[in-house]
């Protein structure tokens, strides 16, 4: 296991994922023998937005019935499923957590979904996949954790089809400066590697992608957090812990989601949409 690898898995990596997902759903009164999408949406999309978000970029890629899609760095699935089950299409997911992968089958299995998804642990700069096996490839805060971008991007568009379409929802660099950590993908520098706007665009290009979508989504991701956060400061102090983004990353939530907030107010980091061809 190489250093860059075993620091992913520091980060992200936990034995006790599956059995703390099972428990949380239990005390909040759900039935984990027949869970429903709705009863995980909370937390199994690991991104800003979560659902919302990725309907919205499979809306912009005008993903269609039938497609193959691949997800980059697909955490416990949500994704995944969503696209599966609104949009009809067949989904591939690629983690390089084995916790992630090993709780994105079971949440997939007792949903029902499991002929829908697969998914497999796996490096995005060395994806498992023949030439032109994709129709359409995502990526949803994946990019912070990835330095050599360009050998990310010409995977991509090696394993897409022709025609096939990129879709990313990333977390950039803004202009003012290093982020204030820990945040979700990150607890030190050490594998944060955001870029800025321009530069991430520019990876994509010379990967020989088109844009066909490209746009600043910071503003509704802002607002999302400081309602996530409103929501969780109304709660009654005798509430049950939530079933929000706390189940996968434990005790260092509040103070991830406090830094993120304040790096998206203070213009640290934005957050992008973009669909090449």
């Amino acid at each position: 296991m190489t250093t860059y690898t075993q620091s992913i898995n520091d980060h992200y990596g936990d034995k006790e994922l599956r059995p703390r997902i099972l428990t949380s759903l239990e005390k909040a009164g759900k039935n984990v023998n027949a869970l429903t999408r709705e009863d995980i949406f909370t937390f199994d999309e690991f991104h800003i937005r979560g659902r919302e978000a990725t309907r919205e970029l499979a809306q912009l890629t005008k993903l269609n019935k039938n497609e193959k899609a691949l997800d980059l760095g697909c955490g416990l699935g949500g994704p995944a499923r969503t696209l599966a089950m609104d949009f009809g299409c067949h989904v591939t997911g690629i983690d390089l957590t084995d916790e992630y992968i090993e709780a994105a089958q079971m949440l997939s299995e007792r949903l029902g979904q499991s002929d829908q998804v697969t998914f497999r642990q796996g490096n995005v700069l060395e994806l498992p996949f023949d030439d032109t096996s994709f129709d359409v490839v995502l990526s949803q805060h994946v990019t912070m954790n990835i330095e050599d971008k360009a050998r990310m991007f010409a995977e991509a568009r090696r394993v897409l089809q022709t025609k096939g379409r990129l879709a990313i929802y990333e977390i950039c660099a803004g202009p003012a400066g290093a982020p204030h950590f820990p945040v979700p993908w990150a607890g030190s520098a050490e594998i944060n590697f955001l870029a800025k706007p321009e530069e991430l665009h520019q990876s994509i290009s010379n990967a020989g992608f088109k844009e066909l979508v490209w746009k600043d989504v910071s503003a509704p991701s802002l607002e999302w957090f400081l309602a996530m956060i409103a929501a969780s400061q109304a709660r009654p102090a005798d509430a049950p812990p939530p079933l929000g983004l706390n189940v996968i990353m434990g005790g260092t939530t509040p103070e991830k989601i406090k830094n993120l907030k304040l790096n998206l107010e203070e213009d640290r980091v934005r957050v992008i949409m973009g669909v090449f061809g």
